[in-house]
Protein backbone atom coordinates (compact mmCIF):
# COMPACT_ATOMS: atom_id res chain seq x y z
CA UNK A 1 0.00 0.00 0.00
CA UNK A 2 1.34 3.45 -1.25
CA UNK A 3 0.92 6.10 0.75
CA UNK A 4 0.75 9.76 -0.44
CA UNK A 5 2.29 13.17 1.54
CA UNK A 6 0.15 16.43 0.52
CA UNK A 7 2.02 19.57 -0.52
CA UNK A 8 0.80 21.27 2.62
CA UNK A 9 2.19 18.40 5.10
CA UNK A 10 5.85 18.56 2.85
CA UNK A 11 5.42 22.30 3.25
CA UNK A 12 5.86 22.38 6.56
CA UNK A 13 8.22 19.96 6.47
CA UNK A 14 10.57 21.65 4.87
CA UNK A 15 9.53 25.03 7.03
CA UNK A 16 10.79 22.42 10.52
CA UNK A 17 13.70 21.27 9.06
CA UNK A 18 14.61 24.70 7.76
CA UNK A 19 14.22 26.51 11.17
CA UNK A 20 15.92 23.35 12.95
CA UNK A 21 18.75 24.10 11.04
CA UNK A 22 18.90 27.45 11.24
CA UNK A 23 18.49 26.89 15.88
CA UNK A 24 21.44 24.35 15.18
CA UNK A 25 24.02 27.30 13.28
CA UNK A 26 23.11 30.03 15.55
CA UNK A 27 23.05 28.00 18.77
CA UNK A 28 26.96 26.72 17.44
CA UNK A 29 27.78 30.34 16.82
CA UNK A 30 26.86 31.24 20.30
CA UNK A 31 27.89 28.33 22.41
CA UNK A 32 31.82 28.47 19.96
CA UNK A 33 32.01 32.29 20.60
CA UNK A 34 31.30 31.61 24.80
CA UNK A 35 34.24 29.16 24.41
CA UNK A 36 36.38 31.41 22.49
CA UNK A 37 35.61 34.34 24.79
CA UNK A 38 36.37 31.76 27.99
CA UNK A 39 39.76 30.82 26.14
CA UNK A 40 40.76 33.88 24.31
CA UNK A 41 39.06 36.98 25.20
CA UNK A 42 37.17 39.59 23.09
CA UNK A 43 40.00 40.80 21.30
CA UNK A 44 41.55 37.37 20.73
CA UNK A 45 38.40 36.70 19.41
CA UNK A 46 37.84 36.82 15.46
CA UNK A 47 35.12 36.04 13.54
CA UNK A 48 36.81 33.88 11.34
CA UNK A 49 37.98 31.48 14.69
CA UNK A 50 34.02 31.80 15.24
CA UNK A 51 32.98 30.33 12.03
CA UNK A 52 35.48 27.26 12.18
CA UNK A 53 34.75 26.94 15.84
CA UNK A 54 31.26 26.67 14.70
CA UNK A 55 31.51 25.12 11.33
CA UNK A 56 29.78 27.92 10.26
CA UNK A 57 30.09 30.16 6.91
CA UNK A 58 30.33 33.57 6.77
CA UNK A 59 27.04 33.76 5.50
CA UNK A 60 25.35 32.15 8.20
CA UNK A 61 27.02 33.90 10.94
CA UNK A 62 26.09 37.19 9.86
CA UNK A 63 22.63 36.03 8.83
CA UNK A 64 21.88 35.29 12.68
CA UNK A 65 23.84 37.93 13.71
CA UNK A 66 24.57 41.70 12.87
CA UNK A 67 28.91 41.27 13.63
CA UNK A 68 31.04 39.87 15.95
CA UNK A 69 29.41 42.80 18.94
CA UNK A 70 26.16 41.25 18.53
CA UNK A 71 27.13 37.79 18.40
CA UNK A 72 29.35 38.36 21.97
CA UNK A 73 26.79 40.01 23.54
CA UNK A 74 24.47 37.35 22.80
CA UNK A 75 27.63 34.53 24.21
CA UNK A 76 28.02 37.16 27.40
CA UNK A 77 24.38 36.66 28.19
CA UNK A 78 24.11 33.01 28.38
CA UNK A 79 26.81 33.11 30.08
CA UNK A 80 25.86 35.31 32.63
CA UNK A 81 22.49 33.24 32.89
CA UNK A 82 24.52 30.18 33.23
CA UNK A 83 26.77 31.55 35.99
CA UNK A 84 23.58 32.98 38.28
CA UNK A 85 21.53 29.69 37.82
CA UNK A 86 24.53 27.75 39.09
CA UNK A 87 25.08 30.37 41.92
CA UNK A 88 21.35 30.18 42.65
CA UNK A 89 21.23 26.67 43.24
CA UNK A 90 24.02 26.42 45.59
CA UNK A 91 22.80 29.80 47.74
CA UNK A 92 19.12 28.86 47.20
CA UNK A 93 19.83 25.30 48.69
CA UNK A 94 19.53 24.27 51.92
CA UNK A 95 21.38 24.80 55.15
CA UNK A 96 22.83 27.82 57.41
CA UNK A 97 23.94 30.92 56.27
CA UNK A 98 27.67 30.05 56.47
CA UNK A 99 27.05 26.30 54.82
CA UNK A 100 25.71 27.78 51.19
CA UNK A 101 28.38 30.75 51.51
CA UNK A 102 30.71 27.67 52.14
CA UNK A 103 28.97 25.47 49.44
CA UNK A 104 29.42 28.17 46.94
CA UNK A 105 32.92 28.62 48.04
CA UNK A 106 34.02 25.10 47.21
CA UNK A 107 31.58 23.98 44.75
CA UNK A 108 33.53 22.39 41.65
CA UNK A 109 35.46 25.43 38.92
CA UNK A 110 37.95 24.75 36.19
CA UNK A 111 39.78 27.02 38.37
CA UNK A 112 42.80 27.43 35.71
CA UNK A 113 40.40 29.01 33.01
CA UNK A 114 39.09 30.90 35.13
CA UNK A 115 35.96 33.01 35.36
CA UNK A 116 34.27 32.85 32.10
CA UNK A 117 32.61 36.26 33.11
CA UNK A 118 35.26 37.67 35.46
CA UNK A 119 37.82 37.53 32.76
CA UNK A 120 36.08 40.06 30.68
CA UNK A 121 36.70 42.90 33.12
CA UNK A 122 40.44 42.13 31.75
CA UNK A 123 39.01 43.31 28.04
CA UNK A 124 39.60 46.93 27.10
CA UNK A 125 37.09 46.07 24.34
CA UNK A 126 34.72 44.98 26.82
CA UNK A 127 35.26 47.56 29.19
CA UNK A 128 34.59 50.13 26.45
CA UNK A 129 31.19 48.82 25.74
CA UNK A 130 28.11 49.69 27.74
CA UNK A 131 26.34 46.99 26.13
CA UNK A 132 29.03 44.25 26.62
CA UNK A 133 30.10 45.32 30.19
CA UNK A 134 26.36 44.88 31.46
CA UNK A 135 25.93 41.21 31.33
CA UNK A 136 29.48 41.34 33.08
CA UNK A 137 28.46 43.85 35.81
CA UNK A 138 24.82 43.27 36.26
CA UNK A 139 25.95 39.29 37.20
CA UNK A 140 28.22 40.14 39.80
CA UNK A 141 26.35 43.23 40.84
CA UNK A 142 23.11 40.39 41.30
CA UNK A 143 25.78 37.80 43.17
CA UNK A 144 27.08 40.82 45.82
CA UNK A 145 23.20 41.03 46.55
CA UNK A 146 22.46 37.44 46.93
CA UNK A 147 25.64 36.88 49.02
CA UNK A 148 24.62 39.78 51.41
CA UNK A 149 20.97 38.58 51.74
CA UNK A 150 22.52 35.33 53.17
CA UNK A 151 24.52 37.42 55.67
CA UNK A 152 22.40 39.04 56.79
CA UNK A 153 19.66 36.09 57.09
CA UNK A 154 22.33 34.61 59.12
CA UNK A 155 22.57 37.67 61.25
CA UNK A 156 19.09 38.14 61.92
CA UNK A 157 18.94 34.25 62.96
CA UNK A 158 22.45 34.64 65.23
CA UNK A 159 23.71 32.69 63.34
CA UNK A 160 26.61 35.37 62.82
CA UNK A 161 28.29 37.36 65.30
CA UNK A 162 27.86 41.09 65.43
CA UNK A 163 28.86 43.77 64.33
CA UNK A 164 29.17 42.77 60.40
CA UNK A 165 28.83 44.73 57.18
CA UNK A 166 26.60 42.14 54.93
CA UNK A 167 28.05 44.18 51.89
CA UNK A 168 31.48 43.70 52.64
CA UNK A 169 30.94 40.29 53.63
CA UNK A 170 29.60 39.41 49.90
CA UNK A 171 31.90 41.83 48.08
CA UNK A 172 34.50 40.09 49.69
CA UNK A 173 33.50 36.81 49.07
CA UNK A 174 33.17 37.74 45.70
CA UNK A 175 37.09 39.22 45.22
CA UNK A 176 38.31 36.09 47.04
CA UNK A 177 36.90 34.05 44.43
CA UNK A 178 37.35 36.27 41.63
CA UNK A 179 41.25 36.70 42.85
CA UNK A 180 41.53 33.20 43.57
CA UNK A 181 41.21 32.50 39.91
CA UNK A 182 44.20 34.75 39.12
CA UNK A 183 46.41 33.56 41.61
CA UNK A 184 46.23 29.92 40.31
CA UNK A 185 46.61 31.05 36.67
CA UNK A 186 49.60 33.07 37.70
CA UNK A 187 51.06 29.78 39.49
CA UNK A 188 49.95 27.49 37.27
CA UNK A 189 48.30 26.28 40.23
CA UNK A 190 44.89 25.66 42.14
CA UNK A 191 46.14 25.43 45.52
CA UNK A 192 46.64 29.55 45.68
CA UNK A 193 42.76 29.78 44.95
CA UNK A 194 42.18 27.09 47.45
CA UNK A 195 44.28 28.62 49.76
CA UNK A 196 42.52 31.83 49.84
CA UNK A 197 39.21 29.94 49.81
CA UNK A 198 40.50 28.51 53.24
CA UNK A 199 41.15 31.50 54.44
CA UNK A 200 38.22 33.15 53.93
CA UNK A 201 35.91 30.57 55.69
CA UNK A 202 38.59 30.53 58.31
CA UNK A 203 37.62 34.06 59.47
CA UNK A 204 33.96 33.27 58.72
CA UNK A 205 33.79 30.32 60.84
CA UNK A 206 35.66 32.96 63.53
CA UNK A 207 32.45 34.99 63.37
CA UNK A 208 29.92 31.98 63.42
CA UNK A 209 27.93 30.25 66.81
CA UNK A 210 28.44 27.39 67.32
Amino acid sequence: MSTRTSPSASASAVTATTASTATSASERLVEATRELLWERGYVGTSPKAIQQAAGAGQGSMYHHFAGKPDLALAAIRRTAEEMRAGAERVLGGPGTAYARIEAYLLRERDVLRGCPLGRLTMDPDVIASDELRAPVDETLDWLRGRLAGIVREGLDDGEFDGPLNADEIASTVVATVQGGYVLARASGSAAAFDGAVRGLLALLTSRTRR
